[in-house]
Order: C-alpha cells, then structure tokens, then sequence
C-alpha cells in the first residue's frame, strides 16, 4: 500500500497548524503581554495629550546600582516628569500599598506578583538622580490595561487604562520651566543605554539574577517580604536554640520595614 499521499497530506495539515500554534504561544507570552501593553498607554498619550505640552519617551533602559533599570515611558512636561510603569494582566487584582506583594485572582487561583509601586520606585530614583530633580518634579504612576479589575482601592497614582491619562492632567501646577524640560529630554537621551537587542538582554540577565536572589531568601509567611536574620542578646531562646532566627516584619517591636525592591 502506497502511504506517500497520505504523508503528504499529514505534512499539509501540519504546515497549518504548526503556525496557528506558534501564533498561540506568542500571543500568550509574557512577553506578547508586555509590548501590546505599552502599545496601548502609548497610543494614549499620543492621542490624548497634547503633544507640544508633554513630550513622550518609552522603553528607557537606564545603567543603575547593580546593573541596569528599565522604564516602560517616561512622560516629560511643565507639570512634572510622569514615570510609568504598565500592567497587562487579567483576573481581579487586590492589593495593599504598603506590602511588597500583590494578589491576582482568576476563578479560584491566586496569584502573587511584585507590587509595582515598588517596581517603579527603583525606576524614579534612578531618574532623579540622572536629572536632579526632586519628589515634587517626578511622579510614579501604574497603569493596568487587559481585563483586569480592582477589587480593593488603588492610591491615585494606580490607574487603569486611560485612567492615568486623567491623572497626569490633574496636575496643574507647572514644576518646570520649558527649557528644564528640554534639557531634561535630552539629560534622558543622553543617559540612556542605546535601544538595542543587547541593552534588553542585558536588562533581562540583571532582571533574573534579582529574582533568583529574591527565591533564595526567606519569605515572610505573612507579607512575602525577605527576613532578617538576628542573634538574640540572650544568646538563646527558653529550648536551647541558637539565638540566630529570622526576624519577620510586623511581628514585634524590633521587626525592619521591607527594602524597596530593585527590579
């Protein structure tokens, strides 16, 4: 019995499916996720902003303490500099401002990701120290877009969708004067690790090596947050144990505030 009509016709089904999957995986990707959510505040601040009054910069990678930061877009006007962070996620998202730790909820499964206050605090400060300005000239601002909605209340400077776009022009008070922000868009020009295929993997390694740190650390059981580790005065508790146990925040008078995170 000759097969070869029916290899050939497994192949042809094969060449169809095959790109269909490969399109699927993409458009499920992290990755995929991240660049149609910048499409998205791009676009927006585009059409709604005027274009003479606020300047946009986007995907910014700046050299840092300990490697490198990335900033989704930096929007530059008289009423200060807006550094946004963006969110493409779905489900119901709870959070708590002052914890390092988020929730995502999709049906029954919880997710845990970085507060991206946090995130976006390494990315302020980095761009403060580039332009030297102050906590009144630069603001942080987190825009979630995809279907996903707030189930506990955000700070003001925590949007969604065109939501940051109403934010941004709630400051009415110019900080800046217009020849402060042209040096301040071309400080960032200047400053800023040419856009490259190399600069993002470069980005990336640094991304994973925090992560892994963060993985190696030990969690807090109550807010996520990494404990320290302590020697007791007493050199030992009531059983006999060394006096060395990680202190969890929150849990007693001599408990530490979390480090801001550096992603």
């Amino acid at each position: 019995m000759d097969l070869t009509p029916l290899a050939g016709q497994m192949f042809k089904v094969l060449g169809y499916l095959i790109p269909v999957v490969v399109l699927i995986l993409v458009l499920k990707s992290r990755w995929f996720k991240g660049i149609s959510g910048e499409f998205i505040v791009n676009a927006a601040a585009k059409f709604l902003l005027n274009k003479d009054e606020y300047k946009t910069i986007k995907n910014v990678t700046l050299p840092a303490e300990g490697g490198t930061t990335q900033i989704d877009h930096i929007i530059v006007s008289q009423y200060g500099v807006f550094v946004i962070e963006t969110k493409n996620m779905k489900g119901w998202i709870y959070c708590d401002p002052d914890q390092p730790m988020w929730t995502q909820k999709i049906f029954r499964h919880s997710n845990r990701f970085q507060n991206p206050l946090r995130q976006n605090y390494k990315h302020t400060k980095t761009l403060q120290q580039l332009l030297g300005l102050n906590d009144d000239q630069v603001r942080s601002v987190v825009v979630f877009v995809g279907d996903s909605r707030f189930k506990t209340d955000m700070p003001d400077n925590v949007t969604y969708g065109l939501g940051y776009i109403r934010y941004i022009k709630s400051f009415k008070t110019k900080v800046l004067s217009p020849d402060q922000v042209t040096r301040i868009m071309d400080s960032i020009d200047e400053g800023r690790l040419s856009p490259s295929f190399q600069a993002h993997r470069a980005h990336a390694r640094n991304v994973q090596e925090a992560v892994r740190e963060k993985q190696n650390s030990i969690a807090c059981p109550r807010c996520g947050s990494e404990m320290v580790l302590r020697r007791s005065e007493k050199g030992g508790d009531q059983n006999g144990q060394s006096g060395d146990a990680p202190d969890i925040p929150g849990a007693g008078a001599q408990s530490t505030s979390p480090e801001k995170p550096a992603m």
